[in-house]
């Protein structure tokens, strides 16, 4: 019997129609030689700190850091969970294959690889990847099954994410609230990726509040009903602007320069997860879990393709597809009337399968959609004319400057003219989809008089006083793009894409990360705009390890689960390098002697804290006279990444103090290692 397992009952339901298992039974499908199961998520977890000891129970400084020797798992304490874990261990006991049809994804890898582990699976596995769940979809993926040795990287850098977080999430998580906590309030929840997006929202936010608007003058003058301004820039004294004023004022203005240059506008990107929630925070103000949840559920609908993806391009594979996909979006039949009894246009701005790995863009799959609620709709609607829109041909404009003088002073205007709209009817006139709002200018719409060259006439002159600007503060579509970049501000999209690379967190992982800062009270939300709260401040504040709350070198420990992934960094140096981490956190908070303190607000001082209290202090516990864990010698330093840790005469540290990494450890207190 092979038995198939998927991460959710009702894509077991769709993978059992195309086998013709249609006998159901409790927990499971059966017919046709299959016998179809599922999860639900997660069945399996790390095991909790106790699990090892129960001197880890305790939330105890002593005990710090806990780092299990090894990693085990545990299953879940639930009891719906137990019973169908229960029902799946029963059938792999006894298949004679087994076919892992769980999410095509990392997660999707660890969800059911760890079921087979708990479940003690012997026989051969093979994995069914497909990024969507059509009935065609489905069939061509059991035509093409793979080996699940081919998926190990994936599964080894899902571990690696896994034992990451545990380690310095639950470690770190005790460490602040036991050294720095109040006793009775909340813990202080630190994490990988949670404490740098904190961290970024606080520095804006503190940006935002520290800044002092300065005065500044701009010299412009009205010709012809049009506005040009100086191109000397803005003036910052008031005496200057006025001075430049009195010298243009009852002279004439003329034309000195007319420049026409033709220009042409590709469609926008189709959408990866974070470009989508990006666009439906703009356009609709869904936060990031809402589209997440949203365009999940059109995947299981099987109206659009897997959604938790991070390109924008679709492989080469998928051109010969792509008439049928437009044939199904029915409802679209007046955008894609100009694309009928035309050869689909192919661009490499879109299509370009070295851009692609386990999954392309997010795409329509030409099923007609049926019973979408609202929101559903709009977002929908969202991906089928980014689809659309990729096979329309550019839009044209042409940019006109015109260039002008008063004596010596000279003034500037810039118009845009759309000449063939192009794309741009996809979108019914709406700008670019991924272009900041705050981008936009008059320019995208101003149509200028026709001037000649060498004309001249009288003008209205005036000097503006304006203010600068503090900088925006971060919404949910701004501060996604800010996680995908490690906190780099580009509105380049190649760029852009390159940065990925580096960014926090994983697109599938980035609205939970947002919605925890939500939940612990260390953000709050205004209207669209995200503000840290005196709690988050306050935590960031006591936080003096670089790492972790800085963007940019978290951005590195992605990397380098990326590298695993693609068999260009091993699994066992992450792990090593992620205890080095965490033994320094611990050792460098250990020998503090400050009074860091994050006082809990009157909300959480109600809270029942799930840390167990706190044992009285000692004489020799105040000392802080335990001594801090081993650094050897030659592993990656964990401050900068670059360098190794090499022995002084009084201290371990990096190989590149004298580019500045400031990474020191106390030698003395490592001679027992």
């Amino acid at each position: 019997m092979i038995v198939c397992i998927a991460e959710k009952p009702s894509v077991a339901k769709d993978i059992a129609k195309v086998l013709g298992a249609t006998q159901s039974h409790d927990g499971y499908m059966e017919g046709n030689g299959y016998q179809v199961t599922w999860t639900f998520g997660h069945l399996c977890e790390l095991k909790y700190p106790e699990d090892y000891t129960p001197n880890w129970k305790p939330w105890n400084l002593d005990s710090l850091p806990m780092i299990p020797q090894p990693f085990g798992i545990r299953l879940k304490n639930d009891p719906g969970i137990k019973k169908q874990f229960d029902i799946i261990s029963s059938l792999m006991q006894k298949a004679d294959r087994i076919i892992n049809c769980g999410d095509a994804g990392q997660e999707g890898e660890l969800i059911q690889r760890w079921v087979m582990q708990k479940a003690g699976a012997k026989c051969p596995v093979s994995r069914l990847w497909i990024s969507s769940l059509t009935e065609e979809a489905i069939s061509y993926g059991f035509q093409t099954l793979k080996d699940q040795e081919e998926y190990q990287s994936l599964y080894e850098a899902g571990l690696c994410r896994a034992i990451g977080d545990w380690m310095l999430g639950i470690n770190a998580t005790r460490l602040y609230t036991i050294k720095y906590g109040e006793r009775g309030a909340t813990p202080l929840s630190v994490g990988r990726v949670q404490t740098p997006t904190l961290a970024m929202i606080v520095k804006r936010c503190r940006e935002i509040r520290n800044f002092v608007p300065q005065p500044y003058w701009v010299l412009a003058t009205s010709y012809r009903n049009t506005l040009f301004t100086a191109t000397a820039g803005r003036f910052d004294s008031e005496e200057e602007g006025q001075a430049a004023l009195a010298r243009i004022t009852g002279k004439p203005f003329t034309v000195t320069d007319i420049s026409k240059k033709k220009g042409k506008e590709a469609p926008p990107h189709l959408f990866d997860l974070t470009s989508l929630q990006v666009a439906c925070n703009r356009k609709f103000s869904f936060s990031a879990d809402t589209t997440l949840k949203i365009i999940q559920s059109l995947y299981e609908k099987k109206v659009t393709t897997y959604p938790r993806v991070d390109t924008t391009y679709l492989s080469d594979d998928i051109y010969p597809k792509c008439g049928a996909i437009l044939n199904g979006l029915k409802e679209y039949e007046t955008l894609l009337s100009p694309l009928r009894g035309k050869k689909l246009a192919k661009s490499k701005k879109f299509f370009d399968s070295s851009k692609v790995t386990d999954h392309h863009a997010i795409i329509p799959t030409g099923v007609p959609p049926q019973g979408l609620n609202d929101m559903e709709k709009k977002v929908f609607d969202l991906v089928a004319r980014h689809f659309i829109a990729i096979f329309y041909p550019d839009c044209l404009f042409t940019t006109t400057t015109v260039n002008g003088k008063v004596e010596k002073d000279t003034f500037r205007v810039t118009g845009k003219q759309i000449e063939e709209d192009g794309w741009r009817k996809v979108f019914a006139g709406d700008t670019k989809e991924e272009e900041d709002e705050e981008k936009k200018t008059d320019d995208e719409v101003r149509i200028l008089p026709d001037f000649i060259q060498g004309e001249t006439g009288p003008h209205q002159p005036q000097l503006s006083q304006k203010m600068t600007s503090p900088p925006k503060p971060y919404t949910e579509a701004s501060l996604l793009r800010a996680m995908e970049t490690a906190g780099k501000s580009v509105d380049d999209e190649n760029l852009r894409e390159l940065l990925k690379e580096n960014g926090i967190g994983r697109p599938s992982t980035r609205a939970a990360i947002i919605e925890t800062l939500f939940h612990r009270h260390y953000i709050r939300k205004e209207r669209k705009s995200i503000f840290s709260t005196p709690t988050g401040e306050e935590l960031i504040d006591i936080i003096h390890e670089d790492l972790l709350k800085s963007a940019e070198l978290t951005g590195r420990w992605e990397k380098k689960l990326r590298d695993i992934e693609n068999h260009q960094y091993s699994a066992a140096q992450f792990v090593d390098d992620m205890k080095i981490m965490v033994l320094a956190i611990v050792n460098q908070v250990r020998l503090d002697n400050s009074h860091r303190h994050v006082t809990a607000t009157k909300e959480e001082k109600t809270k029942k804290t799930p840390a167990t209290p706190r044992k009285k202090a000692t004489a020799t516990s105040k000392k802080n006279t335990r001594k801090p864990v081993p650094i050897q010698e030659g592993y990656v330093c964990p401050l900068c990444g670059k360098g190794r840790i090499i022995r002084g005469r009084t201290a371990y540290g990096c190989s590149e103090w004298k580019s500045g990494c400031s990474f020191r450890h106390p030698l003395e207190d490592n001679k027992s290692s």
